[in-house]
């Protein structure tokens, strides 16, 4: 379904996938610009990044074959932090998240986690 269907009308919010970050960060384009890309695609959504997916992104840094890539990613990762609020993880989170979108598929209006792709990228 397209993002003006009807099931794109319940979405409350887009959660960045690490994904994403990684090849903007790859591409060597700053936070400012990648957040750019991502309004213009998805309009004025509320964006965040998940705990898990700070996680992924520090792995990155820990990985990283030189320090000057080091370096680039420690910067992408502040950068986003000052400009994405994180949402941490908490006991039960997984089950009420099952919950809500399992109760919702047996009514009409469906909830789900908004999904976009810019190229071949998704944003999730």
């Amino acid at each position: 379904m397209t993002a003006t269907g009807n099931l794109w009308r319940h979405a409350i919010g887009l959660i960045l996938d690490s994904s994403v970050l990684i090849a903007a960060e790859r591409r060597g384009d700053t936070v400012a610009q990648f957040l750019k890309r991502v309004l213009v695609a998805m309009g004025n959504e509320e964006t965040a990044l998940s705990a898990v997916g700070l996680v992924e992104l520090a792995h990155g840094i820990h990985r990283a074959n030189t320090p000057e890539i080091r370096s680039r990613r420690e910067a992408f990762i502040r950068e986003l932090l000052a400009d994405v609020p994180v949402y941490p993880l908490r006991k039960g989170s997984r089950s009420w998240r099952a919950e809500l979108t399992g109760s919702s598929r047996a009514r009409v209006s469906r909830f789900r986690f908004r999904t976009c792709s810019l190229g071949r990228r998704r944003f999730t």
